[in-house]
């Protein structure tokens, strides 16, 4: 996948949607970031900060891409804004549902001057709807999407929030795959311009479709007693002997024969999909003893086809020889290590380098017909930085 020569602008911040334009980045798009003129993408100070004084998030989602800062509540920065448009392909915005209206760049009014462009909004609850307005955050849309009800152990235990940001980065991903379907699109001459409404909410739920089929039956899939949510003893987490844990996913009865034989325990081939309660909580128990004659390593050296691997901590992740040896952790570059392109495809080398907050602005300005002179007007106003 290669998408040289296509132009973004990306009016996104903090993670959803700089995740969205760094997959496009990767790919090889031209990424315009284009920042307020106060301080920018908020992401760019939160804490965990880097070394280089930049926060870890932003660090991690803006590689490659080129920093504009103009004020778009002021005429020079909207007529700015307008004439980046003229050559770009792609305008994503992130505001809350009424912002680019208020602003001046809704897909309305950008269609009007460039039929043929592209445009996202990603937000929270979508462009309709009763909660469109809501604020929110990942947990709010997990929560609303039935994901966060399925994070418990059983019933009675209390909702986990999951350790990633599940909402946040599944949006950015659809986003990104809807923009360049919609690119695809136009190539093809099966569209021109396209709008297209992301609701974080929305993605969350679509991961769903496991369990929601009986939920729009009628009926209410509770934790921990679905097949993917711990029900089965052959589909579930066990501790080991050092105190670690492992993870068993033996759906399918040729993964559970080969488990059954790799551990020397034939006679439980015939338990698999016995779904008596008596006999699973027997299994279970029974796994429950198997798995703690061995530590986490060993079992997770067993054999490819019994289906265990480990439970890692993000540290042990990034550290595997699996991720590093596909070369989605990036360690070949100036900047501290981080996590690349999640695919092994034809892409351009990307570039690896941080924005500094409105380090472009002048370049891609001049790139569009502006000289020295208005710059330095413009700035004076304050409609860029």
């Amino acid at each position: 996948m290669r998408l040289d020569g296509v132009r973004v602008l990306d009016l996104t911040r903090l993670l959803p949607g700089p995740y969205a334009t760094q997959l496009l980045a990767d790919a090889g798009a031209d990424v315009i970031k284009i920042e307020d003129t106060d301080s920018g993408d908020y992401a760019r100070y939160m804490p965990p900060v880097t070394d280089s004084g930049v926060g870890a998030v932003f660090d991690g989602v803006n590689r490659g891409k080129r920093s504009v800062a103009l004020d778009l509540k002021t005429d020079g920065g909207r007529d700015a804004f307008y004439r980046l448009l003229d050559d770009a392909d792609v305008v994503f915005e992130g505001f809350r549902p009424g912002v680019a209206e208020r602003l001046g760049i809704d897909y309305d009014s950008v269609r009007e001057h460039k039929s043929s462009i592209v445009y996202c909004s990603l937000s929270g609850y979508g462009q309709s709807g009763p909660l469109a307005e809501r604020a929110g955050h990942d947990l709010n849309y997990v929560g609303r999407a039935g994901l966060l009800d399925m994070t418990r152990e059983d019933e009675s235990s209390k909702p986990q929030v999951p350790g990633y940001p599940v909402a946040d980065m599944a949006g950015g991903l659809f986003a990104a795959f809807a923009i360049v379907g919609a690119l695809c699109s136009r190539e093809l001459g099966n569209s021109d311009g396209e709008y297209i409404d992301v609701a974080m909410t929305d993605v969350a739920l679509s991961f769903s479709q496991v369990i929601a089929p009986q939920a729009l039956a009628g009926e209410n899939p509770r934790p921990g007693a679905t097949p993917l949510t711990g029900d089965f003893p052959w589909y579930d987490t066990y501790e080991t002997a050092d105190g670690a844990y492992v993870t068993l996913a033996a759906l399918e009865p040729k993964f559970w024969q080969a488990f059954c034989e790799t551990v020397e325990r034939e006679d439980l081939v015939s338990e698999h999909m016995n779904t008596d309660p008596a006999t699973m909580q027997a299994l279970r128990e029974e796994l429950e003893s198997i798995f703690r004659e061995r530590t986490r390593e060993e079992w997770e050296n067993v054999g490819d086809g019994a289906t265990v691997d480990g439970v890692y901590t993000p540290k042990e992740a990034v550290e595997a020889a699996q991720f590093n040896e596909r070369g989605i952790i990036r360690r070949d570059v100036d900047q501290a290590p981080r996590i690349g392109f999640p695919a092994v495809i034809d892409t351009p080398e990307p570039d690896e380098s941080i924005p500094a907050h409105g380090e472009h602005t002048d370049d891609v300005l001049r790139s569009v017909g502006y000289d020295q002179r208005i710059l330095e007007q413009l700035r004076g106003t304050g409609a860029i930085n």
